[in-house]
């Protein structure tokens, strides 16, 4: 059994059909990637996954609990996790506060406890505050960690949002376009990350990426979305050199094997 299962889902917003009969298989424990063209209805992927979006047709389930239907929050009890293609950080707060904010169901403690900080409230505290200095630590965010978000450069607030994920402890991360954005420094570190996630933390990752020579390098298997049809599923090579994918990620041959060339 998959770890996460997208059984011919149905997207459409009036007359646009974003998702259509799109299915997917995600293995435990390994790095999954859905690539296309702009427009291609990957990021509605996500939200029908994170329960952002209802389907019309179709159910995608985890650990075979179908969770089209389920509220969002409950998705996040489940172990799943996400990114996203804007930045979703509290800006005005600092990358520590951030995150302890990304362990909020697993602060079981009431308002009053809370603020009395004593007692079992004051261990919920520190158990959860450890949790997150780990995270800081596996990150390289230390001299950051007390600094306000707002005033970070965007490369490091792409790793702190990819920091208050993990501070979910999730089965399942959903990357939206990790890398976007980054120089060529950046997303060398940020793919040295989501390696390191995926196999000393045994997370298994569902990613969005625009970079073909990321996609190619770090993922096990890759799936291809064009106009929300998947025209293409398979390891990284076979799906690079599909003709079908070709046509619609790059449009010419010759481009398309250029820019992975140029990786």
């Amino acid at each position: 059994m998959p770890l996460l299962k997208i059984d011919d889902v149905h997207l459409s917003f009036g007359g646009v059909k974003a998702i259509n009969g799109v299915s997917v298989d995600v293995a435990k424990g390994k790095i999954h990637a859905i690539i296309g063209p702009n427009g291609a209805g990957k990021t509605s992927v996500f939200n029908c996954i994170s329960c952002v979006y209802k389907p019309q047709q179709g159910a995608v389930f985890f650990e075979g609990n179908k969770l089209t239907g389920m509220k969002p929050d409950h998705v996040a009890h489940l172990g799943i996790a996400r990114t996203f293609q804007n930045i979703a950080l509290f800006h005005h707060m600092t990358v520590l506060d951030n995150l302890m904010l990304g362990r909020h169901m697993y602060l079981k403690r009431g308002f009053f406890a809370g603020g009395i900080y004593l007692g079992p409230a004051r261990s919920e505290e520190i158990e959860n505050r450890r949790a997150v200095e780990d995270i800081i630590d596996f990150l390289e965010i230390e001299n950051i960690r007390k600094k306000p978000v707002g005033t970070l450069a965007y490369g490091l607030r792409k790793r702190v949002e990819l920091a208050r994920a993990l501070s979910l402890k999730p089965k399942l991360l959903l990357l939206d376009e990790p890398m976007a954005g980054m120089n060529l420094e950046e997303k060398e570190d940020m793919a040295r990350f989501v390696l390191d996630i995926n196999e000393e933390w045994g997370v298994t990752i569902l990613l969005i990426e625009h970079d073909l020579g990321v996609v190619m390098d770090i993922s096990h298997r890759v799936s291809v979305l064009d106009f929300g049809v998947k025209i293409a599923e398979g390891e990284p090579a076979e799906v690079a050199n599909n003709p079908h994918v070709i046509r619609a990620y790059i449009g010419e041959e010759d481009d398309f094997l250029r820019k992975l060339e140029e990786r």
